[in-house]
């Protein structure tokens, strides 16, 4: 094997991680099988053997069969590279308009489409930093430490879902968002000084920007509605809201408007007991200052 087809083979295997096509989510299958159909008779009809055209690409063989047979999500950057080698005018690389719709977990993609959507999403976490707090390092040591563990391939693809819901306070218009956050979690130093250092000082560059209201809610004050779990209230252009709590419906998703003024009168309580913004902020300051 020459030098470079081995370059291809580690590339192929070893440095793209989290790219599994995830068998239970019927949408998926069906449109990276039908990516990995359309790849593999260009390739035919081009007269390339799998081999060679892992070369062209800079993939490894192994990868090429996964990609064609459905089995693995291509990157964009092997879409377009298929495109150039294959001279497909620009039909190749009009796939990942496709490819990128599927590319997260169903559960992850419905969520981060719903966030992406609303105008005012509120959200009280316990136990964790939320998820559109957390930094890259903070996300990959979490779902790490889940038993039974996940394979490395669905940490990086959990990982990355999760990262790129971050995505909505890029929006413009962005959204208002309300967080509250436990003190317990602040304190606790997942993955060392230096990542949690790392992650106090992205929940401070989050909690300045316009758009955002953080707030701590300290360990020493009085009982509150949030301290049977999560709660999640997200509110769209047209009025309509859907929201889910621990300990609210069984945890289920509601859009009820009796049940959702529930939410908002418990998720209401919990923001009034929380320290004001400006106080969480000093808060997190003197946290970062301890570290």
């Amino acid at each position: 094997m020459t030098v470079e087809a081995e370059a291809g083979r580690l590339r192929g295997e070893e440095d793209e991680p989290g790219w599994e096509v995830d068998p239970d989510d019927e949408w998926g299958v069906a449109v990276i099988t039908t990516v990995g159909r359309q790849l593999k008779l260009r390739r035919e009809a081009a007269g390339m053997r799998a081999g060679d055209f892992g070369v062209a690409v800079g993939y490894g063989e192994d990868l090429v069969y996964k990609v064609e047979g459905g089995k693995r999500i291509p990157r964009q950057e092997y879409l377009d590279r298929a495109d150039e080698v294959l001279e497909a005018g620009g039909l190749i690389s009009a796939a990942w308009e496709d490819v990128k719709k599927v590319r997260y977990p169903k559960k992850v993609r419905q969520l981060g489409k719903l966030e992406g959507q609303a105008v005012e999403i509120g959200l009280y976490e316990c136990n964790i930093i939320p998820g559109l707090l957390q930094t890259s390092e903070h996300v990959r040591i979490l779902i790490g430490a889940a038993q039974p563990p996940y394979s490395p391939d669905d940490v990086e693809r959990m990982a990355a879902a999760r990262l790129a819901r971050q995505s909505v306070f890029e929006r413009d218009p962005a959204p208002s968002i309300h967080f509250v956050v436990e003190e317990a979690p602040l304190r606790r130093q997942i993955g060392g000084t230096m990542v949690w250092q790392q992650q106090l000082e992205r929940l401070l560059e989050v909690g300045r920007l316009n758009c955002v209201t953080l707030q701590v809610m300290p360990t020493n004050t009085e009982a509150h509605p949030g301290l049977d779990g999560r709660i999640e209230l997200l509110k769209f252009p047209d009025g309509t809201a859907v929201g889910r709590a621990d300990g609210l419906f069984n945890g289920r998703p509601i859009c009820d408007p009796r049940q959702l003024r529930i939410l908002e009168l418990q998720y209401g309580t919990i923001r009034a007991q929380a320290l004001p913004p400006r106080e969480s902020l000093a808060f997190i300051e003197k946290l970062l200052g301890e570290t």
